[in-house]
């Protein structure tokens, strides 16, 4: 099934800062996705989290365009405005879907920024195709086999992640993201924030987003995959799979009040990266640090974009 044209104006956004921002469509891995773009330089793909879709870079993406960066936020497969399929939400395919988008732009590679999901399919995509990674950074998002073990053996994580558990379930999960036009995404967002809450405005968009039909299946449809295939032969295998180490500059940003994903969890993925490796926690921060001190998260990867040797 494909976003209906109707969604465009609840998807196609402009960014506070008034500059414009270039919408249009890409086909990749036998899908179309929707994305935002805004300057020249190398490309930087933006991949969001749940439960949101491409704006919440929306304060990236005129910083990196003035660093000199192609900065590209994508939708991500059922959210936004790119097309909902009825399958294909196991990581390895969603990661497939990124780096078909890095093809499609026709450029050789991407310093691929991920948050929360879009940090769990970043990990996956410079696993998956090294040579189309430039550089990786993510946030709110321990390495996959990282995760996989803080979910099954941390106690204190997985009454944190509750809300994927609780995504096991037929149906109901979907009503309830979507019950009184989506305000349960406005409570999460707001929950899992740190003080500097996001304003009205933006919750109102991320709700609006969610209410796009059949987009509350296909966010949830990638955790009940995560969780569910533990112990099945496909999630075994790609758990196998990410055992080959990360070989390209990492940086890994986290926000020290995080109330879904605990530092500790996160923390130890530097052991999965055999490439320099930086963590930075952003005290006083929740779950969306690019969202809640835009500028420092930006000024953070800015220049780690640029520093010649990141392993300074």
């Amino acid at each position: 099934m494909t976003a209906p044209d109707s969604t465009a104006a609840v998807v196609r956004l402009g960014i506070p800062s008034g500059e414009e921002v270039s919408h249009r469509d890409v086909a990749a891995n036998g899908a179309r996705f929707h994305i935002a773009e805004m300057g020249d330089g190398p490309l930087v793909l933006l991949l969001h989290g749940f439960p949101q879709f491409w704006w919440t870079w929306r304060h990236q993406m005129p910083a990196l365009a003035e660093a000199g960066f192609r900065a590209v936020a994508m939708d991500l497969r059922g959210v936004g405005g790119s097309d909902r399929t009825p399958r294909g939400y196991d990581p390895a395919n969603l990661a497939l879907d990124i780096t078909g988008v890095i093809r499609s732009l026709g450029e050789p590679d991407a310093a691929l920024v991920g948050h929360d999901l879009g940090g769990y399919l970043a990990w996956t995509a410079a696993v998956m195709r090294p040579k189309l990674v430039r550089r990786l950074a993510v946030s709110s998002m321990p390495h996959p086999r990282r995760w996989r073990s803080a979910m099954l053996a941390d106690v204190r994580q997985s009454a944190r992640s509750s809300h994927i558990w609780n995504f096991q379930r037929p149906w109901l999960p979907e009503r309830a993201l979507t019950a009184d036009d989506a305000a349960l995404v406005g409570r999460m967002i707001r929950d899992w924030s740190g003080p500097r809450l996001p304003d009205d405005d933006a919750l109102m968009a991320y709700r609006r987003a969610m209410s796009i039909p059949s987009t509350a299946h296909c966010s949830i449809e990638p955790y009940r995959w995560m969780v569910r295939s533990m112990a099945r032969p496909d999630g075994l295998q790609f758990n196998r799979r990410m055992k080959m180490p990360v070989r390209v500059p990492t940086l890994h940003l986290h926000g020290s009040l995080d109330p879904v994903m605990r530092t500790r969890s996160a923390a130890g993925s530097g052991e999965y990266v055999e490439a320099p490796y930086r963590w930075r926690l952003f005290d006083g921060l929740g779950h969306f640090p690019h969202e809640e001190d835009p500028v420092a998260f930006s000024t953070e990867l800015i220049n780690w974009l640029k520093d010649p040797e990141p392993d300074r």
